[in-house]
C-alpha cells in the first residue's frame, strides 16, 4: 500500500500511500452487512431489508466510518513499511477524494527522527563527586525544625533579634500609614539600619527613623525611596524554642533524639547525593551533544521555542515584545533541548526502557509527599499545563536513560 517514499530534507518525509478498490469495498459491504443484520425498515422484518435500500438509507455513514478505521491502520503499516519514526502527526496534502470502486490516493508529509548514526553513551567519563554529612548539616536542619516549633511569650523587656512585634509606621508626608505590622527583627520587611535602630527599645515606645528601602521592595510606595518614618511599638512577643530532646523528637515521630538526628542524616544524604547525580546528568547530556552531530526537525524545534518563550513571558523575563526577535535569541536553548531529547528517545529505544503505569503512579504519589499537594491535584496540574500526562512520563523517561547512561559510567575522581 505504500507508493513511495520521498524525502523533503534529512528529518521531514512525503508518504504516498494507496488503498486498493477492493479492499476498501470489502470493508465497507461487510460493515453495511452488520448493520443489515439489526436494522428494522417499514414494510421489512429486522435484518431482511434489501441491501439497495440499506445502502441508499446508510451508505455514507458506513463509508466515513470506514475511512476513518482504515487510514490510520494504513498509515501505521506504511511507516512500518518504510521504516520511518514520526516525531509529529502527519499532514494530509490535498485531502481525500473518495470514490466508491476506485483506489484510494493520499499524500502525507510528516516530521521524522533524524539519523543519528552510531551512538556514543557507555562508558562515558564522568565526575564521581564524594558527598558526605557532618555534624553542622544536622544542627541547621535540626534548628530549622526548632524555629518552625518556636512559641512567643508576651514581653515588657527591651526588644532584641527575632523578637516578633506589632508596629504602626508612617512617612511624614502621610502617603505611607500602616497599622498593626507584624514583623520578626531581623526579617526582609525593612532594611538592617531600620531593626537596628528598634534593638534596645519597650512596647509602647514611639521612634523616628530614616531609612533607605532597596529597589525591589515590596511597597511601590517605598521601593528605592530614602524616607523617614513615624514608628510606634504596639507589641512585643519574644521566641521562646522548644528544648532539643526526646521529647522533641518524639512530637517529631520519633523514638529518641539519636533516632532523629539517624534520620536526618539519611536524608540530607540522599539530598546530597542527588544533587550530584543532577550534576552528572547534565555533564552526561553535554557529553551527548558534544559528540553526535545530527539535523533537528522543524516542527520540533518550533515547539520547543513556543514553549520557551511562553515560560518567559510568564515570568516576564523577555526584554523584547517582539516574538521572533525572542525567539531568536531562544533559538540555541531550544536547539540544544530537541537534541538532548532526540538523543535520549534514541538511547532509550535501543535500550527498550520504558515508563509504566505503575513508574507514573509511584511519581505522582512521591512527589505529592514532597510538595504537601493531593496526587489528584498534581494529575489536574499535569494535565492543563501539556494536554495529558504525557509530559510527565516523557520526563520520567529521559531520567530513567539518564540513569541507565550513569550506570554505565567511567567514574573520575571529583569535587
Amino acid at each position: 500500500m505504500l507508493k513511495a517514499v520521498e524525502d523533503i530534507s534529512t528529518t521531514r518525509k512525503r508518504l504516498k500511500i494507496e488503498i486498493p478498490a477492493d479492499a476498501l469495498e470489502s470493508e465497507i459491504k461487510g460493515s453495511l452487512e452488520e448493520v443489515k443484520k439489526t436494522t428494522t425498515l417499514p414494510g421489512f422484518r429486522t435484518g431482511k431489508a434489501p441491501m439497495t435500500l440499506i445502502e441508499k438509507r446508510f451508505g455514507k455513514k458506513v463509508e466515513g466510518e470506514v475511512l476513518d478505521r482504515v487510514i490510520p491502520k494504513v498509515y501505521v503499516d506504511a511507516l512500518k513499511e518504510a521504516d520511518i519514526t514520526p516525531v509529529t502527526d502527519p499532514v494530509l496534502e490535498e485531502g481525500i477524494d473518495f470514490k466508491r470502486n476506485q483506489p484510494l490516493t493520499m499524500t502525507f508529509t510528516v516530521d521524522v527522527m533524524p539519523k543519528i548514526g552510531d551512538l556514543a553513551y557507555e562508558k562515558m567519563s564522568v565526575k564521581d563527586i564524594p558527598v558526605s554529612v557532618d555534624n553542622g548539616d544536622i544542627d541547621g536542619v535540626l534548628k530549622r525544625s526548632q524555629d518552625e516549633k518556636a512559641t512567643y511569650d508576651p514581653s515588657e523587656g527591651p526588644i532584641d533579634m527575632n523578637d516578633l512585634l506589632s508596629l504602626d509606621y508612617a512617612t511624614l508626608d502621610g502617603e505611607v500609614d500602616v497599622k498593626d505590622q507584624i514583623y520578626k527583627v531581623g526579617g526582609s520587611l525593612f532594611p538592617e539600619d531600620f531593626f537596628q535602630k528598634l534593638l534596645g527599645n519597650k512596647k509602647g515606645d514611639t521612634l523616628t527613623i530614616e531609612t533607605t528601602f532597596p529597589d525591589d521592595h515590596l511597597s511601590e510606595k517605598l521601593a528605592g525611596k530614602h524616607v523617614t518614618l513615624e514608628v510606634v511599638i504596639n507589641d512585643v512577643k519574644k521566641v521562646r524554642l522548644p528544648d532539643m530532646d526526646d521529647e522533641f523528637a518524639k512530637d517529631m515521630g520519633f523514638d529518641n533524639l539519636g533516632a532523629l538526628k539517624d534520620h536526618v542524616r539519611e536524608e540530607i544524604l540522599k539530598a546530597k547525593k542527588n544533587e550530584v547525580a543532577k550534576i552528572q546528568k547534565a555533564e552526561i547530556i553535554r557529553k551527548l551533544l558534544e559528540a553526535h552531530e545530527f539535523d533537528v526537525p522543524e516542527s520540533l524545534l518550533e515547539s520547543e521555542l513556543d514553549l520557551l518563550a511562553s515560560s518567559r513571558h510568564m515570568k516576564k523575563e523577555q526584554e523584547s515584545d517582539d516574538d521572533e526577535e525572542i525567539k531568536e535569541k531562544l533559538r540555541p536553548d531550544a536547539l540544544r533541548n530537541v537534541r538532548g531529547s532526540l538523543l535520549l528517545a534514541a538511547i532509550g529505544k535501543k535500550e527498550k526502557v520504558s515508563v509504566s503505569d505503575e513508574d507514573l503512579k509511584s511519581a505522582i504519589l512521591s512527589m505529592s509527599r514532597r510538595f504537601g499537594v493531593p496526587p489528584e491535584s498534581l494529575m489536574k496540574f499535569y494535565i492543563s499545563r501539556d494536554g495529558s500526562l504525557e509530559g510527565l512520563k516523557n520526563s520520567l523517561f529521559e531520567d530513567k536513560v539518564l540513569d541507565l547512561i550513569l550506570s554505565k559510567a567511567a567514574l573520575e575522581k571529583g569535587e
